[in-house]
C-alpha cells in the first residue's frame, strides 16, 4: 500500500490538559512497560513523571477475548487495564482534554488528503456514549487547505505527552465510517517522535480501512526501512461481502517484546515479530507510544470522494482501552 505517515509541523505542537492518567503499580514480571504524563503550560516545558510497572515478554500465543471487555468496566482474562477512555462524556460535549488532543490543520498530512482537521464540536464530541468523529463537508471552506477553500472538514486525536505506553493490549471498539475516499484509523506513534522522527519513531497501525474496501481491516508497522508503500502488513476481510461499517467492531493489538499481534474481533489475523524486519533494519517497537484516532478524507491511498460518497460520515468509538500485563 502506498499511504506514507509523514507528518504534518502541527504534530509537533502539544497542548497539554490539567491530567494524566492511572498510575502503574509495580508488579513483578519479567519486560517493563513505560507510561508517562505531562502537565505544562501552553508555552512548553513544565515537568514530566514516569512510572513503570513490570510486563511479561516474549510471544507467546493469546486469544483475543473481545467480548469479555465489551461494554462494562474493561474486565479482560489475562490484562490490567492501564488507561481507558469510555466516553460517557454528556451528549454533545468535547472530548477529555486530560486524555486527548485535537490536532489542527489542513496541509495534507504528507498524504495529500483533502480534510482541514479542526478542534470543534461539529467535529469530534461525546454523544450516547460514543466518541463520534464526523467528515463533513459542511462550512469547509472557511478553512484554507493546500490545493486552496478545504472541501472536508475532520477530527485527528493524539494522547501525546497525556498516555504513552510501551506493550500491552491496545483496544478500541469502533464503528467506522462508509464511502470513497474516507480513511478511518485507529493507530499509535512513538513517543520519540521530536527527537528521532519518523519512521525511526515506529508508528503501529492498528486499524486502517479505506472505503473502496468497505470489508477489508489493514494492520501495519512503519518504521526505518520499512515504512510508507512498504511496511510490515497484513490485512483481514470479513466473511461473506459484510462491510465494517454496518457494525461495531473491536480492532486491538497485543504487543509483547519482539512481537505484535493484530485482532478484529476474537480473530488474530496477523502476528509480527523482529525477525521480519528487512536485514540490516531496526525493530523499533521498544519504547513508550502514544495512540491517535482520525478520520481522513482522500489521499495518496484511498483516493477522492467521488458521486457515490455522502456526507457527513461519521466513525463512532465506544471506547479506547489500554492494559497491561498484571
Amino acid at each position: 500500500m502506498n499511504h506514507p505517515r509523514l507528518l504534518s509541523p502541527s504534530l509537533g505542537a502539544v497542548f497539554l490538559g490539567a491530567a494524566a492518567l492511572t498510575a502503574l503499580a509495580a508488579c513483578g514480571g519479567s519486560g517493563s512497560t513505560a507510561s508517562t504524563a505531562t502537565s505544562s503550560g501552553a508555552g512548553g516545558g513544565g515537568s514530566s513523571s514516569t512510572t513503570t510497572a513490570s510486563s511479561g515478554g516474549g510471544a507467546a500465543g493469546t486469544t483475543g477475548s473481545t467480548g469479555a471487555a465489551t461494554g462494562t468496566g474493561g474486565g479482560l482474562p489475562g490484562w490490567s487495564l492501564a488507561w481507558s477512555d469510555e466516553f460517557n462524556g454528556a451528549d454533545g460535549s468535547p472530548i477529555d482534554a486530560s486524555k486527548w488532543t485535537a490536532l489542527v490543520g489542513g496541509d495534507g498530512w504528507g498524504n495529500q488528503e483533502r480534510e482541514f482537521y479542526t478542534t470543534d464540536t461539529a467535529n469530534a464530541r461525546q454523544e450516547g456514549g460514543s466518541l463520534v468523529i464526523t467528515a463533513t463537508s459542511e462550512g469547509a471552506a472557511a478553512h484554507q487547505c493546500w490545493y486552496g477553500a478545504c472541501q472536508f472538514t475532520s477530527a485527528r486525536l493524539q494522547t501525546k505527552a497525556k498516555m504513552e505506553q510501551a506493550y500491552g493490549r491496545f483496544e478500541a471498539r469502533i464503528q467506522i465510517p462508509r464511502g470513497q475516499g474516507l480513511w478511518p484509523a485507529f493507530w499509535m506513534l512513538g513517543g520519540n517522535i521530536e527527537t528521532v522522527s519518523w519512521p525511526g519513531c515506529g508508528e503501529i497501525d492498528i486499524m486502517e480501512s479505506i472505503g473502496k474496501e468497505p470489508g477489508t481491516v489493514h494492520g501495519s508497522l512503519h518504521g526505518p526501512g520499512y515504512s510508507g508503500g512498504n511496511p510490515l502488513t497484513d490485512k483481514y476481510a470479513l466473511p461473506g461481502g459484510a462491510s465494517l461499517a454496518d457494525a461495531y467492531h473491536v480492532f486491538a493489538v497485543e504487543w509483547e517484546k519482539d512481537v505484535i499481534r493484530f485482532y478484529l474481533d476474537d480473530t488474530l489475523y496477523e502476528t509480527k515479530t523482529a525477525a521480519d524486519v528487512p536485514a540490516g533494519k531496526t525493530w523499533v517497537y521498544d519504547h513508550p507510544f502514544f495512540v491517535l484516532l482520525n478520520v481522513a478524507v482522500g489521499g495518496q491511498w484511498p483516493g477522492d470522494p467521488d458521486g457515490t460518497t455522502m456526507f457527513p460520515q461519521t466513525m463512532k468509538v465506544d471506547y479506547v482501552r489500554v492494559y497491561q500485563r498484571p
